[in-house]
């Protein structure tokens, strides 16, 4: 009876620093876990070329996230000068093209990435008719853009005046698909999400 009593103490030290231990090590691989985990999160991205989707992808392989491409239901002309045209006639008339989808559940998301061509120094029509159609109220927007040479110029400051009631966080402006996996890393780690 005497060397249980003495027994007793020391299994229970055991299993308190086995209990300790796995305690700890589960609270350190939450802590690495944690990023952006305990977010709901959507990229939507419209992409006229592709360089867009390519940004678009690369940041959905570090952070998770769902996608939704943007598609217009009239496509644009694939002559570069006619898009051009196009694209000057739509900013001038604040055209808003129709979608040919929409997301269902855009409530359920905590954070929306915004993803678009910088066209005529601001954002696509396309993705000014998404901003239009979905409540983003509350929610965290992070835009992101692609460029032939002229940087996001207005396009960032242009989603957050359409998306007055949303926290929108600093961009990431890439020109054509110069962006590298650590560059993105680099920028998703700076917003702090």
């Amino acid at each position: 009876m005497k060397k249980l009593l003495l027994i007793i103490p020391i299994i229970i030290a055991i299993a308190g620093f086995f209990f300790v231990k796995v305690s700890a090590d589960n609270s350190n691989y939450i802590k690495k876990g944690a990023y952006m985990s305990d977010k709901k999160v959507l990229i939507a991205y419209y992409s006229y070329s592709g360089n867009t989707k390519q940004l678009a992808e690369k940041i959905q392989k570090q952070t998770n996230a769902d996608m939704f491409e943007i598609k217009t239901v009239k496509a644009y002309p694939s002559s570069y000068n006619a898009v051009v045209e196009q694209a000057k006639r739509e900013k001038t008339e604040d055209v808003r093209p129709e979608l040919q989808a929409k997301v269902d559940n855009i409530q359920n998301y905590d954070v929306v990435f915004l993803g678009t061509p910088v066209w005529w120094y601001t954002m696509a029509p396309a993705l000014k008719s998404f901003i239009s159609e979905n409540d983003l109220n509350g929610k965290i927007v992070v835009p992101f853009c692609t460029h032939g040479g002229g940087g996001a110029s207005d396009t960032f400051t242009d989603i957050a005046k359409l998306s007055p009631n949303a926290k929108v966080l600093k961009g990431f402006a890439v020109y054509e698909t110069s962006a590298g996996d650590k560059e993105v890393s680099d920028w998703l780690k700076g917003l702090d999400l």
